[in-house]
């Protein structure tokens, strides 16, 4: 017995100085920022070069990471050319919320962004498209006065120039800090939206990893077609909440968009590889027929 207790003990060894003095002389290998990426459902690490090459789908296991707005812009619009909408507009803190505007500040600075949505209008197959394309970098695609009045502009602009819609949505739900003021953005949105579709536009809803809360609720489940990218979290409460409420146990898979197929509340779910073929074979569909000249007449 105490044999077997002694024989598993693990001594610790120090190193003798001139291994220690080896040791601060050997040069240390300085490996770049950014340079590998870990699979946040598998744990694959890889080049990023090599994860922006599969348009940031990881090649195990197919998750799909999130993108910033120009990054999606970039793999869907033609030529990821865009013609940006109010791109100067930004928050400011009429409620005066207690450190909101220094978090603004750092917003800015750490996504690149004015907000957490970039509108313009530009091409997907050849077709013309108004696009609001939010992203997750900014406030965690929270949205605010901004964000709302954006998207709102954007409508309103394929209700004049009489073209397609598309809202790439990804939004932790409305901003806290601006209180009704973020919460006026679901009405607002989804009025416009309203009058355009009522009017027969066409508005094609792309959810993305997450949707959540009040963009949920409002203007990303009001699309003539409502399609998703695999895996992505799609609800308006979160899963503990909600199992708190019913005191049940929710299915592992619930709010993914998979989930949301199965129970109809999706179209499909798109690859991001398949995503600007289906989008264009949806505007072919859609696209006004031309008049053929008529000849020796």
């Amino acid at each position: 017995m105490f044999k077997d207790l002694f024989h598993k003990r693990k001594y610790a060894t120090v190193p003798s100085e001139r291994e220690r003095s080896d040791s601060q002389e050997r040069p240390k290998r300085d490996i770049p920022e950014g340079l590998m990426n870990k699979c946040p459902k598998c744990g694959t690490i890889q080049f990023s070069k090599e994860l922006e090459k599969n348009l940031k789908v990881c090649p195990s296991c197919g998750h799909h990471f999130r993108l910033s707005a120009w990054e999606r812009i970039g793999m869907t619009l033609d030529d990821g050319r865009l013609s940006e909408f109010d791109a100067d507009m930004i928050s400011e803190d009429p409620l005066e919320f207690p450190g909101y505007a220094p978090k603004l500040e750092t917003q800015k600075k750490s996504s690149g962004l004015k907000d957490a949505v970039v509108t313009g209008t530009g091409e997907i197959g050849g077709f013309p498209v108004v696009v609001a394309v939010m992203s997750f970098d900014f406030f965690s695609g929270s949205m605010g006065s901004v964000v709302g009045e954006k998207i709102t502009r954007a409508i309103e602009q394929a209700h004049e120039r009489r073209l397609p819609m598309i809202i790439f949505s990804t939004s932790g739900g409305a901003r806290m800090q601006e209180s009704i003021l973020s919460l006026m953005q679901m009405a607002k949105t989804s009025a416009a939206l309203a009058k355009f579709q009522s009017d027969g536009g066409l508005y094609i809803s792309v959810m993305t990893d997450p949707t959540t809360g009040g963009v949920t609720a409002s203007f990303a489940s009001l699309g003539d077609y409502n399609l998703a990218e695999p895996g992505a979290l799609i609800g308006f409460a979160g899963r503990i909440v909600i199992e708190q409420t019913i005191r049940q146990k929710l299915p592992d898979n619930f709010q993914t968009a998979e989930f949301n197929l199965q129970h109809g509340q999706l179209d499909r779910v798109v690859h991001r590889k398949d995503m600007k073929s289906t989008l264009t074979r949806v505007l072919d569909m859609h696209a006004p027929v031309k008049e053929e000249t008529a000849h020796g007449v």
